[in-house]
Order: structure tokens, then C-alpha cells, then sequence
């Protein structure tokens, strides 16, 4: 069977925004990079002009440095901003502490300090929770603060709310880091520049994502403030990230920043989750849905909420989603940059079958 045949081009989940294909643009960009040779490693023109724009849209002093996924980039991050014995305040719900493998803790052989959050999101009260200890020789020692952009439950930091972050750990010498595997979905939300949010509220270095936006395994660890990232082109390489056909990678994130694709991908997918949350609403208004309950804000591409177990298990037979907490009967429904309305209004019209 040819390899096209091997799966409907016309399904569609709302389990994760990486059941997504890879965006045109983005496939046309590798096929425009793969003309003759390049040099290696990163020294190729791609990859020359993505830091120009790196530059132009984080700030003057930006370095990037493009790797294969997005734990590989939050890896390559955090171990360039702390010692062996240091320490980074994560809320409890952070992909780096339940996504990864362990893997911040076994390949850097650093420490995570994780808070509860009601929404995800650390404010610096949360932070001070674990900002403690410095030079005693007993605790790990926190110099570092770890923030999900948009977060693991789908809601969104401000510039002000990252800044204040910022600024608390900042006074006590701690790196700032953003894993950014949705920085996009927080740029359409917000209706801001990534700098906004990033460079300009005191963020030092972030994991900038793009696989969930379109692009074919690509994302990049950026640094904002060289002066508190080390040895970047080394971990890079000792951790398995260094692409030796840089081209290919630089070229799919130029193309993000082309036009503005990214925030247009982003910005799609945060309108079809609202589409979601919005007809599901009007179920719940009707009486149609009853014990259909949400349980964050939709302020991206995330839909957050409760349902009966049974009827959720139904639903999913015919579209598929994960369970987020099922004792509490908590699901989550992602949106991606190729989500139509169609899709959306499809899967309403499913769940409202099922609860009938």
C-alpha cells in the first residue's frame, strides 16, 4: 500500500496539537533549503539569517541555538543556567517534572522544586514556597525559576504577571526560564510581541516551541541574557541535540516568523478552542449536558473539564482525547493550527449525541 494510504488525511483528535501535520509552509521550506550543499553544524546562510531574526524579534543580545524537541531544549536550557548543585522552583505540574522522564534530573543531575497550583501558574508568593536555603550545604540550592508559557492547564502568564516572577527571583540571584513549547499560543492571546513577554519582563533564557505549531521536530533554546547561560554549544552537543543539517531545522523556524505565521497558526488554534468552549456553554445552558462542568480558563488552544467518566469513555470511541485526572472525571481537548470549524462543530455535535 502506498505510503499516503496509510492513514485518513481527514481525521482529527483533540488529544494533542502534535497529532498535526506539518503546516505548507513549513514543507516548502525544507523543500526550498534542500538545493545544493550547505555547510554544516549550524554555518550554513539558514541559520545565519534565523539569529538576524532572533535579534530583530527577542532583542539585540539573543542567541539561538535550534535542537530536535522540546525536552531536549528545556534540558539544554536549565543546565546551562545552574551548577550541579542548583536547584529550579517548577509548579508541580510542569512538563519538566511530569513529562519528561525525569530527564532534568537524570541528564543534568539537577533538582526540581515543585509547588501546587490551582491554574499552573506560579506568581512569587509560590516561588518563595522553595526560594530558600541559599548556602545551606543540606538543600539543594534554588537558582533557578521554571515557567510553562502557555502552561500545562492551558492558561496564560501576563507580561506583568512574568515580570514579577522575574523581579523576586532576581534579587536572589536566581536564572529565569520559559518552557515556551506554546510561547506562540501566548503571543496570539495576549495580542503582544514574544519580547513583551519574554526579553522585556526579565526572562533569561527560554525553550522556544515549534512542533506544536506547525514544524517537522524543531524547536530552539533561546538566550536573552548571555551573562546567566554557559557552555551552550557544548550541552547542545553532549546531549544529543546538535542537528548536523542545521539547514533544515533553521529554515522551518524562519518560516514561523515569515509573515507572521506562527502567531496566525497559534491564533487559529486558540480561536477554535474558544469555539469549543463557547458551543459547549450553550449545551450547558440548554440542559443538554448535564454534569458538563470547566475547570480553567480557555484563554489558548487548551479545554479543560469535567464529565462523567462513562459518557467521556463514549466520546472518546469516536474522537480521541486524554483523560487529565480521571479520578476527578477531568479531561483535556487540544486544538491545533489545522483544526477547522467543521472539526470543532463535529465533535460538539458528538458529545452532545453521547450525553443524549
Amino acid at each position: 500500500m502506498p505510503l499516503a494510504r496509510l492513514h485518513d488525511p481527514s481525521w482529527r483528535g483533540f488529544a494533542s496539537d502534535n497529532y498535526a501535520g506539518v503546516h505548507p509552509e513549513a514543507l516548502a521550506a525544507i523543500a526550498a533549503a534542500n538545493g545544493g550543499h550547505q555547510v554544516a553544524y549550524g554555518e550554513d546562510v539558514y541559520t545565519v539569517r534565523l539569529q538576524d531574526v532572533i535579534r530583530e524579534q527577542f532583542g539585540a543580545a539573543a542567541e539561538v541555538f535550534p535542537v530536535f524537541n522540546g525536552t531536549g531544549a528545556n534540558v539544554v536550557a536549565l543546565t546551562s543556567v545552574l551548577p550541579r548543585w542548583g536547584a529550579v522552583v517548577a509548579a508541580s505540574t510542569a512538563h519538566i517534572n511530569t513529562d519528561e522522564a525525569g530527564a532534568p534530573e537524570r541528564v543534568t543531575g539537577i533538582k526540581l522544586l515543585t509547588v501546587p497550583t490551582p491554574d499552573g501558574k506560579l506568581t512569587p508568593e509560590l516561588v518563595a514556597r522553595e526560594a530558600w536555603g541559599w548556602g545551606d550545604e543540606h538543600r539543594a540550592q534554588p537558582l533557578a525559576v521554571s515557567i510553562t508559557q502557555t502552561t500545562e492547564m492551558g492558561t496564560v502568564y501576563t507580561a506583568d504577571e512574568v515580570r514579577a516572577i522575574a523581579d523576586l527571583a532576581h534579587s536572589h540571584g536566581m536564572a529565569v526560564h520559559v518552557d515556551g513549547s506554546r510561547l506562540w499560543n501566548a503571543a496570539a492571546a495576549l495580542e503582544a510581541p514574544l519580547r513583551a513577554f519574554t526579553t522585556e519582563a526579565g526572562v533569561d533564557i527560554l525553550s522556544l516551541g515549534g512542533t506544536k505549531n506547525g514544524l517537522l521536530g524543531v524547536e530552539a533554546v533561546v538566550v536573552l541574557d548571555t551573562q546567566r547561560a554557559d557552555g551552550l554549544p557544548y550541552l547542545r552537543k553532549f546531549t544529543m541535540q546538535l542537528a548536523s543539517k542545521m539547514r533544515f531545522a533553521s529554515a522551518q523556524l524562519l518560516a514561523l516568523f515569515d509573515g507572521e505565521l506562527g502567531t496566525r497558526n497559534a491564533g487559529h488554534a486558540n480561536a477554535m478552542a474558544t469555539r469549543l468552549r463557547v458551543a459547549l456553554e450553550a449545551g450547558i445552558a440548554d440542559g443538554v449536558l448535564p454534569g458538563l462542568a470547566f475547570t480553567q480558563e480557555t484563554s489558548a488552544n487548551a479545554v479543560f473539564a469535567t464529565l462523567p467518566t462513562a459518557t467521556a469513555d463514549r466520546i472518546r470511541e469516536r474522537v480521541r482525547f486524554y483523560d487529565w485526572d480521571r479520578a476527578r472525571g477531568e479531561v483535556r481537548w487540544m486544538t491545533a493550527w489545522d483544526t477547522t470549524e467543521a472539526d470543532v462543530d463535529d465533535f460538539v455535535a458528538v458529545i452532545r449525541e453521547e450525553f443524549a
